[in-house]
């Protein structure tokens, strides 16, 4: 039988001794780990949404063979015993990000160096609002060195975008106000003092969730309008009219204020909603306007008076030349002591009579008189007509004009 080799024992130690890496060796840390000075660091980055999920690069100084150390082709070591790619988020806007870290490095026997670590990054973000809450919103994410220059360090990104978008639909678990879209990324370069530094840009693409901002802001003044085109309905020659149109105005004010605190406060464009609010607000204001003339017409007619209503049917019984009710009752009423009526007063009804049949073929100059202030009233009545056909005729195609703006 031949003699049987024992098995060889290797250890992580064993490669951390052969690479000589110990956290007291400057060598790994101090200066960019390449061979040749002339030679890029290539850094490859995955940014997935909510996280910086891998950054791997190259370290020409920990190399080893695998064969002689029993396979071991990868080992972890802590953070400070190498050196760590300056890497930096330009919209940044605070200092201390949240940051999920990792102590540990992986490197691999060909000396690539993958370092994972979770970021909650707090970044500015130039918004467009022409369309809320009908907006989609890109915000970009760019990477770079602050120390080396692209003769130095090469950003490259590790995935397309497909998978990155794909990646973060994986992780991401509630979406909240919006709906994520998908992320791509490029790369570019930024030339500042004569040299040259590698750019990566992350654009993130998100739609916002609308219900919430339809059901609480857009429908209840839709509603309203709905209620102000409904009050026509109600008598003009009632006060009830116009008080009602002030009580909906005063509410679509309240309404108004919630608009400052969902939009920002500097906007390139006016966005929609607000065109929206102040359109209607104004076609309310106006309608308000018409009713009080309406109202105002009708109230002149009123305070004129009709003259048929004042014992004038009276007088135009009687023959208004020097005629009066009083005096044809004197005439009619018999004589106290039932006497006959003598000739005389036969002859002064027949002439009463006459004259009132005159006054009936030509209407008397108070008639007349009240024929003008009736023209009011339907003058009245006729604008009111028109305002009502041009308000809704004027509301249809605003709104029609508007959701097509939106959904554009």
């Amino acid at each position: 039988m031949g003699e049987i080799s024992p098995r060889e024992v290797c250890s992580y130690q064993d490669v951390l001794n052969h690479l000589n890496l110990t956290k007291k060796n400057e060598k790994f840390t101090s200066s960019r780990p390449v061979s040749d000075w002339t030679r890029p660091t290539v850094v490859h980055l995955d940014v997935y949404l909510y996280a910086i999920l891998a950054v791997t690069w190259n370290n020409d100084l920990v190399t080893w063979d695998p064969k002689q150390f029993c396979g071991i082709s990868n080992v972890t070591v802590p953070k400070e015993m190498l050196w760590l790619p300056d890497v930096n988020i330009l919209e940044r806007t605070e200092e201390k990000d949240k940051v999920l870290q990792v102590p540990y490095v992986s490197v691999s026997h060909r000396g690539e160096v993958t370092l994972e670590d979770g970021f909650r990054v707090v970044s500015t973000c130039k918004m467009d609002m022409y369309k809320f809450p009908f907006d989609t919103q890109s915000c970009i994410i760019t990477f770079c060195s602050s120390i080396y220059t692209n003769r130095d360090l090469h950003l490259l990104p590790s995935s397309n975008s497909s998978w990155i978008t794909q990646g973060s639909l994986n992780v991401l678990q509630t979406q909240g106000e919006w709906d994520f879209l998908g992320i791509s990324v490029s790369g570019q370069k930024d030339t500042f003092n004569g040299m040259q530094w590698d750019l990566l840009k992350y654009t993130i693409t998100m739609k916002r969730r609308p219900l919430l901002i339809v059901m609480h802001f857009l429908l209840p003044i839709l509603f309203f309008l709905i209620l102000d085109m409904s009050s026509f309905l109600i008598s003009d020659t009632r006060g009830e009219k116009l008080g009602f149109k002030v009580t909906v105005l005063l509410a679509i004010s309240v309404l108004l204020l919630m608009l400052n605190d969902i939009l920002p406060s500097t906007s390139d464009r006016t966005p929609l909603i607000a065109v929206y609010c102040i359109a209607i607000f104004a076609f309310m204001l106006l309608s308000i306007l018409v009713t009080i003339l309406v109202t105002y017409l009708i109230e002149r007619d009123a305070a004129t008076g009709d003259p048929s209503k004042d014992g004038g049917h009276c007088k135009q019984e009687a023959g208004g030349e020097g005629a009066s009710c009083e005096r044809v009752a004197a005439v009619c009423e018999p004589t106290r002591d039932g006497d006959r009526l003598a000739d005389s007063q036969v002859l002064r009804l027949i002439l009463l009579e006459l004259q009132a049949l005159r006054g009936r073929l030509t209407p008397p100059a108070a008639e007349q008189g009240w024929a003008r202030p009736r023209r009011r009233e339907r003058l009245a009545r006729r604008v009111n007509t028109a305002f009502i056909c041009v308000y809704v005729v004027s509301i249809g195609l605003f709104l029609l004009l508007l959701f097509l703006k939106w959904t554009a």
